[in-house]
């Protein structure tokens, strides 16, 4: 079958049996394919996006009326439905929360059916496994024009209801061997196969699986699913004489040829699947929509966890639900209160995800005799950061202090070619002024916060400071110098990173950090793969 005839297949099919189909994945960027598979569903559709509510898609307590009732009234949600048919554009960027309530809809076999429209690159995740696992339809679009795309045939067959149709053992075997050879692990895929195979022939006519529709569920469940190319086997050593002819006759009556299975499947492969058998143990690069991070200030709102506390701002209309189911058994103690009786555990807190530039600000201390070697060190890391800045939208700065003060070496940039030439010749030695790295630090990310991006300062040093802000060597005034600079910095809010580059842990550098209120990191052998291996960590911490 073409990439259009499985499409109008799968859609068949599906609305056969939705429940034990679930739905269709279909990977395909907007476009006159995708306009044309999407006029071709059947019925009324729900269109989603992967920014709902909780409470939109699986209901909740409607505050309003249940104030005005004095009784809890629930709101439905959209979840809530039967034989109801889902659109769900950027799948790929659907949250863990909403895949799980699609997910537990899916299973509760209500007739619901979900198009889910993936749009991601070759560097960017997938659609969520749990929405992939259950629907039991992986179409691709890529490469396919509007000349490529058909009518939807119908055909006159009477169509039988796919539960009452039978298949064989050896049709069940076949499938089940065949997932396994294509190295599918999941367990749900020959049995959507065998639904799949079922619900084929049921649109046939037919009341038992046949090898055509056998052949249709390889095509359209398990190829695009393979993870490997298909397995040789060793044919097994001849029967005797006497047996030849009994085992021929019975395997030909209920075995399908591998021939003809390979043929069916070998254009529904992914058409990655050689690079993807390479590289099954390399990590996404991200889906270049910005890194996210858990806030109570600004961003995509989140539903409200948790009660609230320092100066989170309370979410009234969360802080409300979560009191009204309690307001009859309240008011059986306090009679005389009026208004809704609040208590303490009831307070919620808003959440966001934000989605803002991150600027990583690189204080490296380029003095003494290991200078030369710590600058190499930093610029390695700040390359191998600057490779994976694209999908993240990280922005990098480098600062360098050294003898008297501290010096901007390269603003903040995502320019690996800028980065290059301005790291190509980096000065070093003279004494150690930590406390003039970590303000011009501070100074850089005050900028970048002006600016809206989120600044992360990354000190690299291994904590010997001698040299006063003023610039006198003066040990002592220099540690409470540095030790008022990082209070500076944790005051404003500015995340932190301390990398103690000594051959001991130093520590000053320890109780530096917790003046920063940033965390702590030992590297005695740093290397350029060490330090951007360890910040990253600690970002995603």
């Amino acid at each position: 079958m073409t990439p259009w005839g499985r499409a109008t297949t799968a859609l068949r099919l599906l609305a056969l049996d939705p429940d034990g189909l679930g739905g269709i994945l279909l990977h395909a960027r907007a476009g006159p394919a995708r306009d044309a598979f999407l006029a071709a569903l059947s019925g009324p559709s729900t269109r989603l996006h992967p920014s709902m509510t909780q409470d939109t898609l699986s209901g909740g307590i409607d505050v309003s009326q249940s104030l005005s009732e004095g009784t809890l009234v629930r709101q439905k949600g959209l979840l809530e439905g039967y034989d109801t048919q889902f659109v769900l554009p950027m799948a790929e960027r659907t949250p863990p929360l909403m895949a799980a309530q699609l997910a537990t809809a899916l299973d509760a076999k209500r007739g619901l059916r979900l198009i889910a429209l993936d749009e991601h690159s070759e560097d960017e995740p997938p659609a969520p496994l749990a929405l992939q696992e259950r629907l039991a339809f992986h179409i691709s679009f890529d490469g396919l024009g509007l000349h490529d795309v058909g009518a939807v045939a119908q055909p006159e067959l009477v169509h039988s209801d796919p539960r009452n149709t039978r298949i064989t053992g050896e049709a069940l075997n076949t499938l089940t061997t065949l997932a396994v050879s294509l190295g599918i692990t999941s367990l749900r895929a020959p049995l959507l196969a065998l639904t799949a195979a079922r619900a084929h022939a049921a649109l046939h006519g037919r009341d038992e699986v046949a090898e055509p529709d056998i052949q249709a569920a390889a095509e359209l469940v398990l190829a695009p699913r393979a993870t490997q190319f298909p397995q040789e086997h060793q044919d097994p050593p001849p029967p005797p004489e006497e047996q030849r002819d009994e085992t021929q006759s019975t395997s030909q009556q209920t075995t399908l040829p591998d021939e003809i299975l390979l043929e069916a499947i070998e254009t529904a492969l992914p058409s990655d699947l050689l690079h993807k058998t390479d590289s099954n143990t390399g990590k996404s690069a991200g889906s270049g929509a910005g890194q996210k991070r858990i806030g109570n200030r600004r961003g995509r709102p989140l539903p409200a966890r948790g009660t609230a506390s320092g100066d989170a701002r309370v979410d009234l209309i969360a802080t409300l639900r979560a009191a009204v189911p309690w307001q009859t058994l309240r008011r059986a103690t306090q009679p005389d209160r009026t208004g809704p009786i609040i208590h303490p555990s009831d307070l919620r807190h808003r959440r966001y995800e934000e989605l803002s530039d991150r600027l990583l600000i690189f204080a490296v201390d380029a003095s003494g005799s290991a200078a030369l070697a710590r600058l190499a060190e930093a610029k390695g890391a700040v390359e191998l950061l600057l490779a994976e800045a694209y999908a993240r939208r990280d922005h990098v700065a480098l600062i360098s202090f050294r003898g008297d003060g501290a010096e901007t070496l390269l603003p903040p940039t995502r320019s690996l070619v800028q980065t290059k030439r301005r790291l190509a010749a980096l000065p070093g030695g003279g004494g150690t002024p930590l406390a003039a790295g970590l303000r011009n630090g501070l100074e850089t990310a005050l900028k970048a916060q002006r600016k809206g991006m989120s600044p992360v300062l990354i000190l690299l040093t291994d904590g010997r400071s001698n040299v006063a802000l003023d610039g006198s060597a003066d040990r002592a005034q220099a540690a409470s110098d540095a030790s008022d600079m990082a209070r500076h910095i944790a005051r404003a809010g500015i995340d932190s990173i301390v990398i103690d580059t000594g051959r001991r842990p130093e520590r000053a550098l320890r109780d530096l950090s917790l003046s920063l209120r940033g965390r702590y990191v030992s590297l005695p052998r740093a290397n350029a793969q060490a330090l951007s291996e360890t910040v990253s960590a600690a970002l995603s911490d």
